[in-house]
């Protein structure tokens, strides 16, 4: 057997031997770390704010890029001309290889 082997059989029965039971928390623990948290938002690391941030960024170009996409799309429909919006333009130009 190596000595690995050997180490990791001698760890394994030792832990089978081990009668413990894990602690439990203390009655309420749970209760008064969340009552906690919701009574002074200065307890919080600081990188909360950073990442409340972000999100708060992210949704709002997030909202602005579908609102752009949804004008797009309405223009897009509403206009008979084929050369009417931006999407079009760009498509016609690809298409007769102005670009190559």
């Amino acid at each position: 057997m190596r000595p690995l082997d050997n180490d990791v059989s001698r760890l394994l029965r030792a832990a089978a031997q081990c009668d413990e039971t894990a602690p439990e928390m203390p009655f309420g623990f749970d209760t008064r770390v969340v009552a906690m948290a919701r009574s002074s938002p200065d307890r919080l690391p600081p990188i909360a704010g950073a990442v409340r941030r972000v999100a708060l960024i992210a949704a709002v170009v997030a909202l602005a890029a579908t609102a752009g996409a949804w004008w797009e799309a309405n223009a897009a429909e509403d206009s008979a001309d084929p050369y009417g919006n931006a999407y079009a333009i760009a498509d016609s130009a690809i298409e007769t290889g102005a670009f190559q």
